[in-house]
């Protein structure tokens, strides 16, 4: 079945409904004009949306977090609401008596408090009586018009940003001796090295955290070096990938080259204090003298401010050449993380999903930066969100994914060893692209 509602028109019912997708239970120009074929499709299935539509050209309809059934009665739902469109923007009318919010009637289609009845009768046909629990304007609602064309009922269904998360959960190093890949965050104070490292925690423990110290300061909030491991929620296993998060880099203070050449190499313990003037020394008692593989670095990932990129400093831009052609001498992979791109770009804060459409998102990936297009990922960290956004998660994922990507990379380029990869086919999920059209990236 064909939805008759425009994509634009499914995303504004959605964002009303927080991280979800609508899937066509009923039809009335296939199933009929009925209450039993509505019911038949419909009944115990929870929430829904729907939607009638004229000859007029008005869309209006109904949500309810109930089950339709029937049983006769009147169903209590705080949380249900009517609503019209006038061209793609929606305008929501809401239960103002939740006890009478829907009745189960079962010679019509969906029958929202006395106030709108879709299908009434068993007939193409509206009855509609404003104030009755629902307090709107006939006019505005669909325009004194009680005659159908069409009715659609659609179940309302969570979205799933699975396919990152399995990927990641399900991925294993080239090298057998590597158990966890190991990321190292490198970028200036206030970035979002920890927040990443945050966000990307909150979407496998499935609602916002902040275990890793994060937030805005005009010096480092991280002072020792950190390896953050992950798990597959609460009690899960850990995650095939441990982020590594360094002292926020400052144009005259931060992580020494030789400590970063040390973090990278393995010789640097978890926690390990920050000197900015005096590197570890090898004969430190804290300096790992043997690392193994599993112990040293295997992407290096630039978490950089997207708003304060174009005002970058040269010392700033300076400082990160160097530690990069310590890191290209070395061998490793480097990715860009671009932050806060929703900050950067009002079209993206407008709607995230624009991000890759955004010409200064991408203007200023490939002037500033000097990476390849490819090397460069946008996300936006949960910052001051307290639940999480589909469109959010998959951003974050494609860029974890992306580091396992550069991680294979750089196993590819060691001597070969015995192999327990990923399947090709498991690694589903596209590599992130600038473009000119729009990217619905929730879809």
């Amino acid at each position: 079945m064909n939805s008759k509602l425009t994509k634009t028109q499914q995303k504004a019912i959605c964002s009303q409904l927080g991280n979800v997708k609508l899937n066509l239970l009923y039809k009335a120009s296939i199933h009929g004009f009925t209450g039993a074929a509505f019911h038949q499709h419909c009944d115990n299935k929870s929430p829904t949306v729907s939607v009638g539509y004229n000859n007029s050209g008005f869309v209006f309809g109904g949500y309810t977090s109930q089950s339709f059934s029937q049983s006769g009665q009147y169903v209590n739902d705080n949380h249900a609401f009517l609503f019209s469109f006038s061209g793609e923007k929606l305008k929501k009318y809401p239960v103002s008596n939740a006890p009478y919010a829907v009745k189960m009637v079962s010679t019509c289609g969906p029958y929202f408090g006395e106030a709108l009845v879709l299908a009434n009768g068993n007939q193409p046909i509206v009855y509609s009586s404003p104030g009755k629990y629902y307090n709107f304007n006939a006019a505005e609602l669909h325009g004194n018009n009680l005659n159908m064309t069409e009715c659609e009922v659609y179940q309302v269904e969570g979205k799933s940003n699975t396919p990152g998360k399995r990927i990641i959960r399900t991925y294993r190093p080239l090298n057998s001796s590597v158990t966890q890949a190991r990321v190292l965050l490198i970028g200036p104070v206030g970035a979002g090295k920890s927040s990443f490292f945050n966000s990307i925690n909150s979407i496998f423990r499935g609602h916002v955290t902040s275990q890793a110290i994060s937030g805005s300061c005009s010096t480092s909030l991280t002072t020792q070096f950190r390896t953050y491991s992950m798990k597959a929620g609460r009690e899960g296993k850990p995650l095939p990938l441990i982020l590594c998060d360094t002292m926020g880099l400052e144009e005259n203070v931060g992580p020494d080259i030789d400590d970063i050449s040390n973090i990278l190499k393995g010789h640097l313990p978890d926690r390990y204090q920050f000197n900015p003037s005096v590197p570890l020394q090898s004969e430190a008692h804290s300096f790992c003298k043997s690392p193994g593989l599993k112990d040293k670095i295997h992407c290096v990932t630039y978490v950089l401010d997207a708003s304060k990129i174009s005002i970058m400093s040269s010392k700033m831009e300076e400082k990160l050449k160097t530690i990069r052609r310590k890191v290209n001498s070395m061998g490793i992979p480097q990715l860009v993380l671009l932050t806060k791109v929703d900050e950067a770009c009002s079209m993206v804060k407008e709607d995230i999903t624009n991000v890759y459409r955004s010409s200064y998102i991408r203007d200023v990936a490939a002037t500033r930066v000097g990476v390849p297009l490819s090397c460069i990922i946008p996300v936006k960290n949960y910052s001051q969100e307290l639940e999480l956004d589909t469109n959010i998660d998959i951003l974050l994922l494609s860029a974890a994914v992306q580091m396992l990507r550069f991680v294979d990379n750089f196993f590819d380029d060691l001597k070969p060893v015995p192999l327990a990869a990923i399947p090709a086919q498991e690694m589903t999920l596209p590599p992130p692209c600038f473009t000119d059209e729009v990217v619905c990236i929730g879809s």
